[in-house]
């Protein structure tokens, strides 16, 4: 599988898009201008999410040909085009231009003159695909864990491409997690809500990234200026830890009680036999965490009713595999990107592992523990 001019792209794009989120997420956390919407499911939008989705359309399409490009994302451009949006329509129309500024350094296409509003919204309206079990459809969640963006803490720009139902590459920007491995950890039990000045202590910023089949994840930190994708200058291996004693394991899971069981999960992890303190982390940063090796497990159920997305997991699934680790639903069975945009016939949750060993533990108390749950 070539897929290196797909990979070039798609690695250098998320550095790009990454910064642009930097700008916004400082901007958002030292003023009070309107940058942030509920969406009718309540939850949050921001002008980065749009200008995110924008650019990456855009550049996708402009190095792919946007007539046979299928792009599934997050956002739509409807909310946009409402009356009462010309604010945060402006702001997303000044960054995605600011951004394109920026693009040359980073050896991407650029438009040749600034997009008016028009061509940005038709940008993000282009990311109108489902998916599905044939062709190749690239996979975007622009700012995965806008809660966390918005407080000032983790998040993630998070970019697929699926071929065929497969994920076959995955990149997964963290703007905020630090380079060093570990300091997630101490990063978290001390500074729960992460302040601009206290970000910069930690060395933030990486992108990582896989391609399906080679057994190797990469990370590289956020680059400002030239990049080259193959300098091994800006990128090193890495891999999942080898930890396979429980009492010495690390699990995370979402911050949000909203769409996942922290009682359930916690009760799992006792009975498998972790003795740490969960590290509830927002957005695909865990996914990153497995990977690295700053932690051991994953896990999500999520209540009745609930369904995942692909744009949730696809680009961290691939990165945790491909660095060593095991991704299945709660039944052991590997996700199906195939279905649409949604996980479809997932088994109870989602469980991502370092290793086999811890992996058949947690399996098996799924199992045991089910039936006495309230999920």
């Amino acid at each position: 599988m070539e897929l290196s001019k797909e990979l070039d792209v798609a690695v250098k794009v998320v550095h790009l898009v990454c910064s642009l989120c930097q700008r916004v997420q400082t901007s958002l956390l030292s003023s009070n201008v309107d940058q942030v919407k509920s969406k009718d499911d309540d939850s949050l939008v921001t002008v980065a999410d749009y200008s995110v989705q924008a650019v990456v359309s855009w550049i996708l399409s402009e190095h792919f040909g946007s007539q046979n490009i299928s792009i599934v994302a997050e956002e739509d451009s409807e909310s946009l085009t409402k009356s009462d949006s010309s604010g945060i329509l402006t702001a997303v129309v000044k960054t995605v231009n600011e951004c394109f500024s920026d693009a040359p350094k980073y050896g991407v296409k650029c438009p040749v003159s600034p997009l008016t509003p028009n061509q940005v919204i038709e940008a993000i309206r282009h990311c109108s695909s489902s998916g599905g079990q044939k062709g190749r459809h690239w996979v975007l969640d622009p700012v995965d864990g806008t809660l966390g963006f918005v407080r000032g803490n983790q998040y993630a720009v998070a970019l697929a491409l699926i071929e065929d139902g497969k994920v076959i590459l995955g990149v997964l920007g963290c703007p905020n997690y630090p380079v060093k491995n570990g300091l997630i950890n101490q990063q978290h039990q001390s500074t729960p809500a992460i302040s601009p000045t206290s970000l910069d202590m930690w060395e933030k910023g990486c992108v990582m990234y896989a391609k399906l089949g080679t057994g190797k994840a990469w990370m590289q930190p956020l680059l400002q200026g030239e990049l080259k994708l193959d300098s091994m200058k800006f990128a090193k291996p890495i891999r999942v830890s080898s930890i396979e004693d429980p009492a010495l394991a690390t699990f995370c899971e979402p911050v949000e009680r909203a769409n996942t069981s922290h009682s359930f999960s916690e009760g799992l992890a006792h009975s498998v036999g972790f003795r740490r303190k969960p590290l509830r982390v927002y957005s695909m940063v865990k996914y990153a965490a497995i990977a690295r090796g700053d932690a051991e497990v994953y896990m999500k159920f999520a209540r009745a009713g609930y369904k995942e997305k692909i744009w949730d997991h696809a680009a961290g699934v691939l990165i945790v595999q491909e660095a060593g680790g095991v991704v299945t639903d709660a039944g052991g069975r590997p996700l199906d990107f195939s279905k649409g945009i949604y996980l479809e016939g997932l088994d109870r949750g989602i469980i991502a592992c370092s290793g086999a060993v811890l992996h058949d533990k947690i399996i098996s108390a799924v199992y045991a523990s089910w039936e006495s749950s309230v999920l």
